[in-house]
């Protein structure tokens, strides 16, 4: 029988980490919470979780030297999967409240207050699922469970060929923002797979099936 896949848990200070723990041991990972850096840089993928504002994620990110982890990870190749304000910092630049935050600079482009009556966008949502999504296999029809005032309104990266264009999944909330990237090693969803039942535990499983050695 084939072991588990290791999945690192970023231990940052980021809050709602052991539901996302749970999720993944749930979705087949053996899922372990740490700060170990030689943990994370071993394993078959590191997970970045984020709540809260864009900032205070940031200067927790920076603080404990996960932004490094983080680089030197997608610089080798190795997955890594970013959860709602995990998404986000992986832009260049936050906007919240008229302050401008920057971010990791894994992809070009700001995150920015969505245009909508009513904010938070809480609740559950369907999804637009890019063509050969990995992520979203099997997953077409279903509803994510998202909580956020702030996304990614357009996309600007430009692949240059032999380089696979990146499989961008949006959803639509007075105007589209973008629910899930999937770029190389680098993928990441706006909504919560961990509150989204079971298609959240099925999403985690499609990409943890396509971990190195899984």
């Amino acid at each position: 029988m084939t072991a588990a896949p290791l999945v690192a848990v970023l231990d940052y200070g980021s809050g709602n980490v052991h539901s996302a723990v749970k999720a993944l041991n749930e979705a087949g990972a053996d899922a372990r919470l740490t700060r170990d850096r030689g943990l994370i840089a071993d394993a078959a993928g590191l997970l970045v979780p984020g709540v809260g504002a864009f900032s205070a994620v940031m200067s927790a990110l920076t603080a404990s030297r996960g932004d490094e982890l983080i680089g030197r990870r997608l610089a080798g190749g190795m997955p890594v999967l970013g959860i709602c304000v995990g998404m986000q910092v992986m832009f260049e630049l936050g906007v919240e409240r008229g302050v401008n935050t920057e971010g990791l600079g894994e992809w070009p482009g700001s995150v920015t207050e969505l245009h909508a009556p009513v904010l938070p966008h809480m609740g559950w949502n369907t999804v637009r699922a890019g063509e050969g999504s990995t992520l979203f296999a099997g997953l077409e029809e279903e509803r994510f469970y998202f909580v956020h005032s702030y996304g990614a309104q357009d996309w600007t990266l430009d692949v240059i060929k032999p380089f696979r264009e990146p499989v961008l999944t949006w959803c639509d909330y007075g105007t589209p923002f973008l629910a899930a990237v999937e770029n190389g090693p680098l993928s990441a969803t706006q909504f919560h797979p961990e509150k989204s039942g079971a298609a959240g535990i099925r999403l985690l499983s499609n990409w943890i099936t396509s971990l190195p050695g899984a």
